[in-house]
């Protein structure tokens, strides 16, 4: 593990390409959803265990959209950062591409927001460096996912709060 100190989002920067293949196709003939759900996931990984300086596990998928089908023989570009941190949680952000290496033709087919915990040798959260946004791009990112980060909170205590109340409903004592 290395140190704690602050880093800027360009430290944990990560770029993962790879061509994509028959045996990453689906039975429409394009490249399989989760062959891109896995690349996306080890990119943000990546990115998440570089900024931590450590093991990061992922905890959640908060978005992840498939704006194009990418084709067989395609390259898969992946993009991945972190966008912002708390005490011992990370949101990475990942973009990816699909370029066809005959014409040179990129295509944006998918974005995703995963959020990862930092986790010491016992497997238990351990805090992470502070994040510095430089741009006003990584600003933006940074704003963006501690909007995320509330909206999961409240959903969180949405359903705690939904499930205590059919709890009480059904255990007369707890009234």
């Amino acid at each position: 593990m290395s140190e704690r100190g602050p880093r800027s989002v360009s430290h944990s920067k990560v770029t993962l390409t790879q061509m994509m293949e028959v045996t990453d196709a689906n039975v429409a003939g394009n490249v399989h959803g989760g062959v891109i759900m896995r690349l996306v996931d080890t990119a943000a990984a990546l990115a998440a265990i570089k900024h931590s300086g450590g093991v990061a596990l992922t905890v959640g998928i908060d978005e992840m959209s498939f704006l194009e089908p990418v084709q067989i023989g395609e390259v898969v570009v992946l993009r991945a950062s972190v966008n912002d941190v708390g005490t011992t949680s990370m949101e990475c952000g990942v973009r990816v591409e699909a370029e066809d290496p005959l014409t040179g033709v990129i295509r944006h087919v998918n974005s995703a927001y995963l959020v990862f915990v930092a986790v010491d040798e016992a497997g238990k959260p351990r805090p992470v460096p502070p994040l510095i946004a430089e741009s006003d791009d990584e600003r933006r990112r940074q704003r963006e996912a501690k909007l995320r980060r509330e909206r999961r909170i409240d959903h969180r205590q949405a359903i705690d709060l939904a499930r205590s109340a059919k709890a009480s409903r059904s255990d007369p004592s707890k009234t």
